[in-house]
């Protein structure tokens, strides 16, 4: 691999989207054929407008971007191949947009893209841009996307779990969620869905949720299997999709889970809710949080052996729930991304 690289203006005629990006490999193997350009641009993105993740810049956005700037401001990879042409390693979704101005006649210089030129790329250095640039990077793929890719480096090409973790930056636990929810959703999601055409890439968050112990304990102890949890998102009985942290305390519920059963998790859950005290959703954050650590400081050895004892309990569900938004919140404000 070159050490040192330099940006060139590149034909986009000379151009190979790559088929290793998981959204085109997606549309192949749906469909089993090698997709026409109209097909490359829906399979990159261009007929959503309604990305599962805040951070994912649509294809739409992205295009009117690129049109208002004249061009991309960051160059994008390619490799040299034996024949002089090149395949687009990372930037398949701006090249696409490039040859859509071209073929609208849409004012502008679309004819040449500035890109990276590896001569040749040896190993895992390919996935190893991609994954920077879309797992970890500024331009990340959806949250399906990432997770196929990340199962076909470990299941398919045999990267071990460590390699893969090294590549992302040392996200092990966010890797290892995702393989788990990429394979309940292929096993358990797609047979009961009428046809390929019915799959809803953006459930994908829910079957992330899953992969958290009690949630897949609640389920079972309660009778019901993964193909029903798969069953209630196709029905939208879990909706929104965080509601599926509550689901241990709604299947627990006899009451609650007719409700969510019949009309869904949100119906449910307010059999739950308890009104807070009077005044407290006025009091500000700081305070609330302080309260809290100290009840937690302060709580007994016999208070937590209840809790250890009856992990199904509202309190120990309540905990679980609330260390979960925790995570959640103190990684994204320590995220340095």
């Amino acid at each position: 691999m070159s050490t040192t690289l330099k940006v060139e203006h590149l034909s986009i005629d000379d151009l190979d989207l790559d088929v290793e990006n998981p959204r085109i490999r997606k549309f192949i193997e749906q469909y089993g054929t090698t997709p026409n350009f109209d097909q490359m641009l829906l399979a990159l993105g261009a007929g959503s407008s309604d990305p599962e993740s805040g951070s994912t810049v649509t294809f739409q956005s992205l295009k009117e971007s690129i049109r208002a700037q004249g061009g991309v401001i960051n160059p994008i990879f390619v490799e040299r191949k034996p024949d002089g042409r090149y395949r687009v390693v990372e930037g398949n979704t701006r090249v696409a947009i490039y040859r859509s101005f071209v073929a609208d006649s849409i004012k502008g210089a679309w004819n040449t893209i500035p890109a990276f030129i590896y001569d040749q790329l040896t190993g895992h250095q390919a996935d190893a841009i991609r994954l920077q640039c879309h797992i970890v990077g500024p331009r990340p793929w959806d949250p399906y996307s990432k997770a196929k890719y990340l199962d076909d480096l470990i299941n398919t090409k045999n990267l071990t779990l460590a390699t893969v973790v090294d590549l992302c930056g040392g996200r092990r636990r966010e890797i290892v969620d995702y393989v788990a929810a990429y394979r309940d959703m292929e096993k358990y999601y797609r047979p009961v869905l009428e046809s390929d055409g019915d799959f809803d890439a953006t459930r994908f968050s829910a079957f992330v949720e899953l992969q958290k112990p009690n949630i897949k304990e609640a389920i079972i102890d309660s009778n019901f299997t993964f193909t029903s949890f798969s069953e209630w998102i196709r029905d939208r009985k879990i909706d929104p999709l965080n509601t599926v942290r509550a689901l241990p305390r709604i299947l627990k519920n006899t009451q609650a889970r007719a409700k969510f059963l019949a009309v869904g998790a949100r119906e449910a859950i307010k059999l739950l809710e308890v009104p807070p005290a009077p005044g407290l959703t006025n009091v500000p954050l700081d305070q609330l949080l302080r309260v809290v650590v100290e009840k937690l400081n302060t709580m007994g050895w016999r208070d937590l052996e209840v809790l250890k004892n009856d992990p199904g309990s509202e309190g120990s569900q309540l905990l679980i729930e609330a260390h979960e938004v925790l995570a959640e919140v103190c990684q994204t404000i320590s995220d340095k991304e």
